[in-house]
């Protein structure tokens, strides 16, 4: 009896013992899509304030696209490093520096008095950005080592993001409208502290490599490549193309990148290691990752001005204009991960990039006085699209590396997808500079362009990959 008893008392505690497992790592995926959710809620909620910032501080196009590039610039260029320090030092603890930077960065930009130290505080939002995004990839696969399972996390985390990617200019809206510009760095406040707290209480640490070293005459290559080339694109379309300055930027960035890539091909501790690029699928992802960020985050930035500036929109009434696709991309984020079981993800990927690249095609017809529900449904297609891209292109990037270089391996995609966006803001901005709407059929034809070039992409390799 006493022994019926003991099996009976070790049964309910392994009951209760799995229970707090499950409740732990369910925890911690809400605590890592809080941090992935918070990264892209700041990449576009700041679209639908870009009038309001700019009747406030002062400043035209080229310091609004500064006010958006600051952010992505330094999210791109640090993510790099930033997965690399996770891997030394533990995921998780630079995970919740990063999460307390954002935070009180986010109280800086509320607090700007003018566009040059919002900017700033943009630079150091997107530098914790940088370290959020890779560290909570590297926290899911360690959570979830089970491939399925890890591909459904992925995809609930990746839902999560492109729903605050997609509700940004709605809450934005609403909260400019209610409060004022400086409420859409407010909200950032509690989000962070609530998933500071869960993630310190909930989450595991991952294993430390305390050989992986840091990378710094990499860093700062990286870091100077990237914004002498967004800086020329951004002046080229205020200054112009011919500009001297403009000339010696792009000179810049082509040197800079150019001993980037020295650095890294002789360094024993690259912070891109380009042996990865060797892997054909790892190279496709990260590919496909830059292209699809050129085209949706740049259209973003226009069709954000082309609301409030073309047809004079509030900041309200531009929210609302975003809302379907808000209400796309959700559910579509969550089929993902089906669709890949039943065809494959390369299928999906190709499938999920051509949708969006319809979308903008049929969207070439609109004029200054087009009807809202005239483009509706072409914008529910490019956010659908990206929503069946993303977690499958995700996933299949982390699958095709060994977990221990996974931090890493989520900073290189982050990287690539970041840098599209600088590239993507930048030169649609410019583009739009001078005549509004034809620099907005531009930027829908370059758009479809890329990520119809990224469909071919994961179709000519497709056959060698599965």
């Amino acid at each position: 009896m006493r022994t019926n008893f003991a099996n009976t008392n070790i049964a309910y505690e392994s009951a209760g013992s799995t229970q707090r497992s499950r409740l732990a790592t369910s925890l911690t995926l809400a605590a890592m899509s809080l941090g992935y959710g918070v990264v892209q809620l700041d990449v576009t909620i700041v679209n639908t304030a870009l009038h309001a910032m700019g009747t406030a501080l002062g400043g035209g196009v080229a310091e609004l696209q500064w006010v958006v590039s600051a952010y992505t610039i330094a999210f791109a260029a640090f993510i790099l490093t930033a997965g690399a320090l996770g891997d030394r030092i533990g995921a998780k603890r630079v995970f919740m520096a990063g999460f307390a930077i954002f935070t009180a960065a986010s109280l800086a930009c509320a607090l700007s008095p003018n566009a040059t130290v919002l900017i700033g505080a943009r630079l150091i939002q997107g530098l914790a950005a940088a370290i959020l995004v890779p560290n909570s990839l590297a926290l899911l696969n360690h959570a979830y080592p089970d491939e399925k399972q890890r591909g459904r996390a992925v995809a609930v985390w990746a839902a999560g993001a492109s729903l605050a990617l997609t509700a940004g200019p709605f809450v934005g809206g609403g909260l400019i409208t209610l409060v004022g510009w400086r409420a859409i760095f407010l909200v950032n406040l509690p989000i962070g502290l609530t998933g500071l707290w869960l993630t310190w209480r909930f989450t595991d640490e991952t294993t430390r490599s305390l050989a992986r070293e840091i990378d710094l005459p990499g860093q700062c290559a990286a870091i100077g490549a990237l914004g002498a080339l967004a800086a020329a694109i951004i002046e080229g379309g205020a200054i112009g193309w011919a500009h001297p300055a403009v000339i010696a930027a792009f000179i810049a960035a082509a040197v800079l990148a150019a001993l980037f890539v020295w650095r890294e091909q002789r360094t024993a501790q690259p912070m891109l290691p380009l042996s990865l690029f060797g892997n054909r699928m790892f190279a496709l992802t990260s590919l496909v990752g830059l292209l699809v960020n050129v085209a949706i985050y740049g259209l973003i930035f226009v069709l954000s001005l082309y609301f409030q500036e073309v047809n004079g929109l509030s900041a309200w009434w531009t929210g609302l204009a975003f809302v379907p696709m808000m209400g796309a991309v959700l559910p579509v984020n969550l089929l993902a991960p089906r669709v890949s079981e039943r065809i494959g993800a390369c299928r999906t990927m190709i499938v999920g990039a051509c949708v969006s690249a319809l979308g903008c095609l049929f969207m070439l017809g609109m004029a200054a006085d087009t009807s809202y529900w005239a483009i509706a449904v072409q914008m529910i297609a490019i956010s659908g699209g990206l929503g069946l891209l993303v977690p499958p292109l995700t996933s299949t990037l982390l699958g095709s590396v060994e977990k221990a270089r996974s931090g890493i391996a989520a900073g290189v995609l982050n990287a690539t997808r970041q840098t599209g966006s600088v590239l993507g803001v930048a030169l649609f901005g410019s583009l739009v500079a001078g005549n509004f709407m034809t620099g907005l059929h531009a930027s829908l034809t370059i758009a479809a362009a890329v990520l119809l070039l990224a469909a071919t992409a994961i179709w000519r390799s497709a056959p060698a990959v599965g």
